[in-house]
């Protein structure tokens, strides 16, 4: 932590970085304000009391990562998951329609065409989801009687406030720190910290903990406990990596003797970072939006399905198994094996004991496989393992999940790395001049 800090305190006194950190401040300032700025003709208590009412399948994780928007009924209570799951369908089609991906390899272009294709369906997204909201809940906790006109503004608003958050975000990762989406997101969960806290020392005063006293006061802080044990945890895999040795054959050109040197190769256990947790965090909140599709009071079994769908091991399966499967198509996007072993032998590199070209790919796809196996079965258990815990103590709510956990450390540290980089980068720079 005290590095990480330093880190800060460090880029704090470079004048490009420094502007660059003001504004990512500034802006999730701008972020936090409208989170409280509310959506014209709504009641809030209303709709927190319907969300409620519902067993909160609707919005409890919604409310956590929006920062508190989504029960209050803000203009950001859509938060940015209509552009999380653009992205994740204009990714995957990227793959199955080799129009995209031949724009995907184009480079900046191509890459600022599939940008805009996903802002395109961010928008159709969040006007759907605005819908099913409108009709499944909030016609009923509105303060005048429900209309097209009522139907246009509030669904308009949302989608609004969605459009304006994907805007932000770009902007943060254009000219700020990090990466915007992941700013946002990490932004709201913070912002729930001292709500969290409420809720714990709420659960010790009812007694959840069991009677007050030593016990009680001993089942805090084995909470706490497993918490720093899941920080702890989350750091140490985010930062090992497995190195695969390299050398290099010497090289006379000239008069002069070039390589010979040995190096690595470093593969990340989980190089793909928090957006694995994020798509399928995105997509395991779809039951939810089919729930708002029904009347809040509705009991038919396609309705109870979906509102009772967070509570079974089948959803907790699933969401693991989304977990796993996206952890590998990002490593499989990030990193190729093929390009990988053909660059090495370009330069004249080799793994000592493999000939150069395919029995080299083989090699490290066999590696970024087993590697990226343990990444994805670490992600989704550090993911299950709080929720399974709170089952069992009998304690729901708890905001450090392990899907908020892995998210808040992975955020930061990608961050600071990314600040090491540039700052890295100017060092260079300046000597250079």
């Amino acid at each position: 932590m005290g590095g990480m800090f330093q880190v800060l305190r460090n880029a704090w006194k470079i004048p490009d970085l420094r502007r660059k950190l003001i504004f990512t401040v500034l802006m999730l300032i701008v972020y936090r304000i409208g989170s409280f700025i509310p959506v014209p003709l709504l009641d809030p208590a209303e709709f927190r009391a319907l969300i409620d009412k519902s067993g909160g399948a609707i919005g409890g994780f919604l409310d956590i990562v929006s920062g508190g928007a989504f029960k209050n009924v803000t203009v950001f209570a859509m938060s940015i998951f209509p552009y999380v799951n653009a992205s994740i369908i204009i990714q995957l089609l990227t793959v199955a329609i080799p129009r995209l991906e031949r724009l995907a390899k184009e480079g900046e272009e191509g890459r600022k065409i599939l940008a805009q294709y996903t802002r395109y369906a961010t928008v159709l997204f969040a006007f759907l989801q605005a819908t099913g909201l409108y009709f499944g809940v909030i016609r009923y906790a509105m303060t005048a009687k429900p209309s097209f006109l009522s139907f246009i503004v509030i669904t308009f608003t949302f989608t609004a406030g969605t459009a304006f958050l994907m805007w932000l975000g770009e902007q943060i990762t254009e000219h700020g720190i990090g990466n915007g989406i992941s700013m946002i997101i990490f932004a709201g969960i913070v912002s729930r910290g001292p709500a969290a806290a409420r809720t714990i020392i709420a659960y010790y005063q009812a007694g959840s903990f069991g009677p007050k006293g030593v016990l009680a006061m001993l089942a805090v802080v084995g909470v706490l406990l497993v918490f720093l044990a899941v920080i702890v945890a989350v750091i140490w895999v985010q930062e090992a990596e497995r190195r695969i040795p390299i050398q290099y054959a010497k090289r006379v050109v000239g008069r002069k003797m070039y390589g010979g040197q040995s190096t690595h190769l470093p593969i990340k256990v989980n190089m793909s970072g928090v957006m694995p947790i994020i798509f399928a965090m995105s997509i395991m909140a779809f039951p939810s939006t089919i729930v708002t599709f029904f009347n809040i009071d509705s009991t038919s079994k396609f309705a109870m399905f979906f509102k009772n769908a967070q509570d079974t091991v089948w959803y907790a399966l699933i969401y693991a198994a989304l977990i796993i499967f996206f952890t590998f198509f990002y490593s499989i996007i990030q990193f190729n094996p093929i390009e990988i072993a053909n660059n090495i032998k370009k330069n004249g590199g080799f793994i000592p004991g493999l000939r150069p070209g395919k029995p080299t790919s083989d090699y490290i796809a066999r590696v970024l496989n087993r590697i990226t196996w343990f990444g994805g079965l670490f992600l989704a258990l550090i993911t299950l393992f709080p929720s399974v815990m709170g089952a069992v103590a009998k304690i729901s709510g708890i905001w450090f999940g392990g899907t908020t956990v892995l998210i808040l450390v992975g955020v930061a540290l990608e961050t600071v790395k990314q600040v090491e980089s540039q700052m890295l980068m100017r060092h260079y720079k300046g000597f250079l001049e």
